[in-house]
């Protein structure tokens, strides 16, 4: 019934505690680091614990075009064998919606000598990529992308230069983290310094060293704003690929709104990956903060605007501005389908989005049951936050359940699985 799943799905509340155990997938943020990482080393690396989706999928089958051997033995492991450097692919490099392989590859690729294209869907072809252009060209690397977002060509020379390169990661930090996984393979010591204070969740910069010293790399931290990064070359390794945070939000969520328990597997505050703070304010519903700060823990965002259209106190987020170059502007996506549930129930404030929320909200809607149509905007995250909303309210319908496949394809078998009745609709 659920795979592939129906063109849209009806979520039914189910009226009670939400309990049980539910292992979240592997991080993407993680999976997709080790894979890069592990197709410059040199030498066979094992992923375990990894995640299996349409973006790591599209990760996997990029470095292949590049000559690296990239095995699946089961439905949560790579096995990554390469001779450390990328080959120059056959055609372009073909990344869908993937934010994360996209400007990771973009900089990896200068290492290759011949002519690259990394490219994208429509989608993508919208998302900025000028920085990461620019910055790579400072380092003497050819490489354009004339409309300032994909597809970028690189003429790559074998290696990445050497010497500083100054990088703004206030629109996103993956600009910062291609540069200083690319850096290991230039040909001296490379500091990569942001030219301001702000960046896009920092976390995952932090997610990236850790990820390249587990690979063999040297990384210092000069300062809060700069590193400095050794010619090492990677080292193949094995590394266990802890769950992702980001889905784990959606359980969170699950059992604040149905005052359910579910075993995740994993504390809170073991995992590495920032979205992870997120679980410290659902924790507070029905009275979370009356301002939260969402910029160190971006893709929780819309989990956490949706449980707090329940709150009994409106909910303002600050610090998103990053969200509308995500996979779509999601700031806007979430207000304007919070407003198709309940008109006035969600505000743009310039980059802020208030959720105007209140003890009432349920009642308000109770008995009506009217058809709400959630457009999901190709965007796995607008489909698995929304899908809560039908926890707590009858007449959920989520459009395009399929899109979840880019990070949990398992995501509605998953809700089944809890007990969540979902009916499919023509």
């Amino acid at each position: 019934m659920l795979n592939p799943p129906p063109p849209a799905l009806t979520i039914v509340p189910p009226n009670r505690p939400l309990t049980g155990r539910v292992s979240p997938p592997g991080s993407k943020s993680i999976t997709n680091r080790a894979l890069l990482l592990a197709a410059l080393a040199n030498g066979t690396s094992r992923l375990t614990g990894a995640l299996k989706s349409k973006d790591t999928t599209l990760m996997a089958a990029a470095l292949r075009q590049m000559g690296v051997t990239v095995e699946e033995p089961d439905a949560t492991s790579f096995v990554v064998t390469s001779a450390g450097r990328l080959q120059a692919p056959a055609g372009p490099l073909f990344l869908g919606n993937a934010g994360t392989a996209t400007r990771f590859l973009t900089a990896a690729v200068a290492t290759v000598e011949g002519e690259v294209i990394v490219d994208g869907d429509d989608e993508m072809r919208v998302r900025p990529i000028g920085p990461l252009v620019t910055a790579l060209q400072s380092l003497g690397i050819k490489a354009s992308a004339p409309t300032g977002c994909p597809p970028v060509t690189i003429a790559g020379t074998g290696s990445f230069g050497s010497g500083r390169v100054e990088i703004d990661g206030g629109l996103s930090s993956q600009y910062v983290s291609a540069l200083l996984m690319a850096a290991p393979l230039g040909d001296g010591p490379i500091t990569v310094a942001l030219t301001g204070k702000d960046i896009g969740a920092r976390g995952y910069v932090d997610l990236t060293l850790a990820a390249m010293r587990s690979f063999g790399a040297s990384v210092e931290q000069l300062d809060a704003g700069s590193w400095l990064v050794q010619p090492t070359g990677y080292q193949a390794a094995d590394l266990l690929v802890e769950p992702d945070a980001s889905a784990a939000t959606y359980l969170w969520g699950a059992e604040a709104l149905t005052g359910g328990k579910i075993d995740l597997g994993v504390a809170a505050d073991a995992f590495t990956q920032p979205d992870a703070l997120a679980q410290a304010v659902i924790a507070q519903f029905p009275n979370m903060p009356a301002v939260i700060d969402g910029s160190q823990m971006q893709d929780a965002v819309p989990t956490l605007a949706v449980v707090a259209a329940f709150n009994n106190t409106p909910v303002r987020f600050v610090g998103i501005a990053n969200l509308r170059v995500k996979e779509t502007d999601r700031i806007r996506a979430v207000a304007n389908e919070l407003n198709r549930i309940l008109p006035g129930l969600a505000m743009e404030e310039g980059d802020d989005l208030l959720v105007a929320s209140d003890s009432n909200l349920a009642t308000k809607l109770a008995g009506r049951n009217a058809r709400t149509k959630i457009e999901t905007y190709h965007d796995h995250r607008i489909a698995m936050s929304f899908a809560l909303a039908g926890l707590k309210l009858p007449g959920i319908v989520i459009l395009d359940p399929a899109c979840t496949s880019k990070t949990w394809p398992e995501y509605w078998q998953m809700l089944a699985g809890l007990g969540v009745e979902l009916k499919p609709e023509a």
